[in-house]
């Protein structure tokens, strides 16, 4: 644990950079700047046990183990779909391809049944969540566990089967989306 002279050194230093102490940031700032780090985006699905299907757009997904494979992603504190994904013990996790900014922008409005207009492009996968026929990959999750950390509840997964596709991937970056050309 680091000495108070210390701490006190590193924030001396942080404000001579122009960085921003946590105690003088304003949440909104503070999402800009994470901003600045382009993510992939998927929709997560899950179905749970009274065969209600739930699904939402996220970029918080992260490989976190290869052996044995586990991934993990978070979701909003008080997030609708919050109580299907705790119930369910599988989720499905569908990366999207820049072709799918509009099936992106669907999950992230709230609707009472989120697949009813399109639940043409997916398929029944693992613990019936839904998973999307042409993905950019797909990982089809048994949850692990979950935790709370601050105001989001963070999912960890085994991944039992996944697949994956050469296709350029949708990006989000400074609040937008962008094209980033996929090595092929």
């Amino acid at each position: 644990m680091p000495s108070n002279a210390s701490r006190k050194g590193c924030q001396e230093r942080c404000r001579a950079q122009g960085g921003v102490m946590t105690s003088d940031f304003d949440p909104r700032d503070f999402r800009s700047a994470l901003g600045k780090f382009p993510t992939g985006v998927c929709v997560i699905t899950t179905c749970g046990p009274d065969g209600k299907k739930e699904g939402l757009t996220a970029n918080s997904f992260a490989s976190v183990s290869l052996e044995p494979p586990i991934v993990s992603w978070s979701i909003r504190n008080g997030a609708p779909s919050l109580e299907t994904f705790l119930a369910s013990g599988y989720f499905c996790i569908n990366l999207l391809t820049i072709d799918q900014e509009a099936l992106s922008s669907h999950f992230c409005r709230p609707k009472v049944d989120k697949f009813e207009e399109v639940l043409h492009v997916f398929e029944m996968g693992l613990g019936r969540s839904p998973r999307l026929i042409d993905a950019l990959a797909t990982f089809e999750c048994e949850c692990l566990s979950h935790h709370a950390v601050g105001d989001h509840i963070v999912f960890y997964g085994t991944v039992r089967r996944y697949r994956h596709r050469d296709v350029d991937p949708l990006v989000f970056h400074g609040g937008a989306y962008c094209r980033v050309a996929a090595p092929h």
